[in-house]
């Protein structure tokens, strides 16, 4: 048990009990229990399998893989229209959790096979990008960044996921999102100019480089 999630979840101003199932739920599967984006998250071997999300009309356990999950009882729903991996489970009180407790713990050694199977989310092209995961995540926690994001240009959308996406290990993927999200909040894109000394502006075109250090 992660203390971080003990402070979490004494803090939580609501679904307290419900986090509470939640974790006794995960923690039975086996899966290691960390804090990041803000909450509390669920990891196998060092891959995140599932987090815990905490809106205002209800809480959520969102799969990272979901989409590979069979979903026999119909009951993952998606972020968005085209979002092709990220499936969560949405409850709105403490008894939907318990009356639901035997499919939970079924999606969740499932998901959990998945990651010791290695499998990945085959990602369809020609269709609208997908965000990488982690950022999905961010952006779900964190309304003013996903305001921010969503008011940069496409490319610069892309540019950032794609920057984020080759990162092969998760932490990676994390640290790199954390590192640029002051530059999205600030409405700059991964290769914009932030020094204002640029002569390609908006583009950066090294400037920054040859800044006498104080």
């Amino acid at each position: 048990m992660n203390p971080k999630v003990d402070d979490f979840i004494s803090e939580a101003k609501k679904w307290q009990a419900e986090i509470k199932q939640l974790r006794t739920l995960l923690l039975d599967g086996g899966l290691t229990e960390e804090f990041k984006w803000r909450t509390p998250c669920y990891s196998f071997q060092g891959n995140n399998v599932v987090i815990i999300g905490c809106f205002k009309n209800y809480c959520t356990l969102s799969f990272f893989k979901g989409a590979l999950l069979q979903d026999s009882h119909k009951v993952l729903c998606k972020p968005g229209e085209n979002s092709q991996a990220v499936r969560f489970f949405k409850f709105t009180n403490l008894e939907e959790i318990t009356e639901q407790k035997p499919t939970i713990k079924a999606y969740i050694y499932e998901a959990i096979e998945i990651e010791k199977a290695g499998l990945k989310v085959p990602f369809k092209k020609n269709t609208e990008l997908e965000w990488v995961a982690e950022l999905q995540m961010a952006l779900d926690k964190n309304p003013a960044l996903k305001t921010a994001f969503n008011a940069l240009t496409p490319g610069r959308q892309r540019a950032y996921n794609l920057y984020f996406s080759e990162a092969k290990q998760p932490k990676t993927r994390e640290t790199r999102i954390e590192k640029y999200t002051q530059r999205i909040l600030n409405g700059k894109g991964i290769n914009d100019c932030i020094c204002g000394l640029s002569k390609k502006m908006p583009g950066c075109d090294g400037s920054h480089k040859f800044i006498p250090k104080a």
